[in-house]
Order: C-alpha cells, then sequence, then structure tokens
C-alpha cells in the first residue's frame, strides 16, 4: 500500500513537475505548440521566449525543468501550516501567506536570484498584498475585485493533503483560506481542487471516484464544465490518440463556460474594450481545472500521459499540468514519477522536494492525528447523551 508520505511527496513533485512541464509552452495554442514542438514530452524543453530581448521577457528564464509561481506559492502555503500547525483560514492568507510572498525571500529560479515572491507574481496574485497589506481589508473579503482566474487554484493542493480522506472538509478550508485571495468561480475551483487532492488520498480510489467527488462538490459553472468535459473525455477514450480532435471536442465545450478561448495575452489593443473576461459569473468556471479532470478521465489516470496531454492542450499550460500532477501525484504516489525528473527538478530550482514534502508531511499527519481526536471526543459525547 502506497504510504501517506509518499503520497505526499507525490503532490509536492507532481506540482513543480506539471509546473515545469507546461511553463515553457505557457499562453501558446494547441496549434502553435503543434507547430513549434510537435508535442512537448521533457522537462528538457526551450522556452519559446527564450531568444527574445530579456526586457521582452521581464528578465526571466524557464525551460529544461525551471518552476513558475505555481510551484513557489505551494510552497508558500506549506510553510503556513509549518509555522501554524493547524487548519487554516483567510486570516492566515492576510498574516503569514502574505510574509511568505512579500517579505521572506527565497530563491525563484526564473529571476536565477534569491528574492521576494512577489517580484515574480503576477497582478492577481500581487492583489493579496494590495488588499491585506495596503488596502487593511476585511480578510474574509480580499478576493472582492479581483481578476477571476485559477490563480488560488494552483497552489491549494496542501489543503487537500491537511484534509486527507475527507473531500468536504478539503473543500470548506480551502473556500475559507483562498476567499483572501479570489471570488466567483476563481474561488470555488480552489474548493474543489482541494477536495479531489483530499479524495485522492483515499486507497483504492478511481477516477470515476475522484470525479464523483468533484461533481458533488462544485457549484453552478464550475460543476457544470466538469459534467460535461468529464463526459465528453468518455466518450472521447476510444480516440485519445487523435488529439487534434479531442482538443476541438474539449476546448469547444469549455468556450461555453470560459468566453476568451485562445485570446489569453494582453496588449494594447485590448485596452479600453469592453470584455466579459475574468469577470464574476455563476456561469462561468475556469478552463484549467475541467480540463485536467477531463484528461484523467481520457487516459484513466494514466499519470504521465495526464500530464502530457494537460500540457500540450495550450493557454495556461502549466497550471493545467499542476492540477493534474497534484491529484494523480496523491493518487498513485512518487513511485511514479521518474526519478530522473525528480533529480532535475531539484538541481535547477535548487530544492529538494522529497525533503520539503517529508517535512510537511508530519505536520499534515498531526493535523490530521489532533482532528482524529476532536472525532473521538464528539463520538463521546453523544455516546453519553444517548
Amino acid at each position: 500500500m502506497t504510504s501517506f508520505r509518499d503520497r505526499v511527496r507525490g503532490v509536492v513533485i507532481s506540482t513543480a513537475l506539471g509546473d515545469a512541464m507546461g511553463a515553457p509552452i505557457e499562453k501558446l495554442t494547441y496549434e502553435e505548440i503543434k507547430s513549434k514542438y510537435g508535442r512537448v514530452e521533457s522537462l528538457m524543453t526551450r522556452w519559446h521566449k527564450m531568444d527574445l530581448p530579456a526586457e521582452v521577457r521581464l528578465g526571466r528564464v524557464r525551460g529544461d525543468g525551471i518552476v513558475t509561481d505555481d510551484t513557489l506559492m505551494t510552497i508558500a502555503l506549506m510553510n503556513v501550516y509549518l509555522t501554524e500547525g493547524r487548519h487554516l483560514d483567510a486570516y492566515d492568507m492576510s498574516n503569514e501567506f502574505v510574509k511568505e510572498i512579500a517579505f521572506r525571500k527565497t530563491f525563484v529560479p526564473e529571476l536565477n536570484e534569491e528574492t521576494l515572491i512577489i517580484d515574480r507574481l503576477f497582478y492577481p496574485e500581487k492583489y493579496i498584498f494590495m488588499r491585506h497589506v495596503l488596502a487593511n481589508c476585511d480578510p474574509r473579503e480580499g478576493g472582492i475585485g479581483n481578476m477571476v482566474n485559477c490563480g488560488a487554484a494552483m497552489y491549494i493542493a496542501p489543503i487537500g493533503i491537511v484534509n486527507a480522506g475527507h473531500p468536504k472538509a478539503a473543500y470548506d478550508e480551502a473556500i475559507l483560506f483562498a476567499m483572501g485571495h479570489q471570488s466567483s468561480y476563481g474561488l470555488e475551483a480552489a474548493g474543489v481542487l482541494a477536495a479531489c487532492v483530499a479524495k485522492a488520498f483515499e486507497p483504492g480510489v478511481s477516477v470515476d471516484d475522484i470525479i464523483g467527488t468533484a461533481i458533488s462538490l462544485a457549484k453552478d459553472g464550475t460543476k457544470a464544465a466538469i459534467q460535461e468535459l468529464t463526459q465528453a473525455a468518455r466518450e472521447l477514450r476510444p480516440e485519445r490518440d487523435n488529439m487534434d480532435k479531442v482538443i476541438e471536442v474539449l476546448q469547444a465545450i469549455m468556450l461555453k463556460y470560459s468566453p476568451m478561448g485562445d485570446d489569453v495575452s494582453r496588449h494594447i489593443d485590448k485596452v479600453g474594450v469592453p470584455s466579459n473576461h475574468y469577470t464574476p459569473s455563476r456561469l462561468w468556471s475556469i478552463e484549467e481545472l475541467p480540463m485536467a479532470l477531463a484528461f484523467m478521465v481520457l487516459n484513466e489516470g494514466e499519470y504521465y500521459r495526464t500530464i502530457l496531454d494537460g500540457v500540450n492542450s495550450g493557454r495556461d499550460t502549466d497550471s493545467i499540468g499542476v492540477m493534474a500532477g497534484v491529484i494523480l501525484g496523491a493518487m498513485h504516489g512518487s513511485e511514479v514519477i521518474r526519478k530522473e525528473d525528480i533529480e532535475q527538478l531539484n538541481k535547477v530550482n535548487r530544492l529538494d522536494l522529497c525533503a520539503v514534502a517529508d517535512e510537511f508531511s508530519m505536520v499534515a499527519a498531526k493535523i490530521i492525528e489532533d482532528d482524529l481526536r476532536i472525532h473521538e471526543m464528539r463520538k463521546n459525547v453523544v455516546q453519553h447523551e444517548l
């Protein structure tokens, strides 16, 4: 049986793996990836912007296993748990999490220097600092007004770990914490992803079990998108080698729930032009989570093929890779990950991912043990009253 520690390793390493696999091709369309790369199948991939001037790529480097903010913020969240040793809510977003991203330096691989994570973050994640530090908001209202995106869901997996085997508790805690960052369907995706990770820790769990959990907890457009995309993925299994057909079908469905399609880059011609992109809605969903779940279904939980199909589908490639990876990493454990991939991730990012995961697994196990003690006390109360 796969141990709790190995499943935690699976989640942590898969965060970095999915992130680094998708990072060199982020924001390219499916067709652009196909044209430039054929199919990305390795960490050792050159970033499509690498030959551009440094000012155009904002001084960043990617490729060959370099991770982005998805991984850095996941580790930051784990550090909050290491500090607090308990379940979290939005007040912890405004306290320790802000300290992790804006006041404590770490090695940022894309910038190749020790610096603050916030120096690398995109504006919706910098919004955390603006709301909680500069605007001094009620922590539970921190996500109001932000660009609705996958920013909270991409780093939320540790909440699934500390609620392993209890998806509803993971969903609730993720919502309570991430409401300090996101709102609407961006917040909803964080809750559902955490629940999927928690479910994936159950021994003998199947992909269908995880999808069932996601659908049972998801609300509004997120629920509808997951239902429709995963059903389409089941029907596409006989044609899963025909990626042109798979992507055409899945992205056509997703367009109903995420109206920007391939229009994911910002440029001057779009300034002042009204649109519904990234605005709150009960009818919409982020793209990354339903797509990740659909590729899990399409490939019946096959680890590498699911992640690679996800990143090669285009658009927000690194976050799709992360979301598929953390669920399957929890399901399969770290043994499914190639040793050479772990070595490359550690080397280029100056990390020891197994050590990071093992330290966190001890804290997560203690939080779960505390929960079980409280559960036993509650049982005793009820039995005494009866």
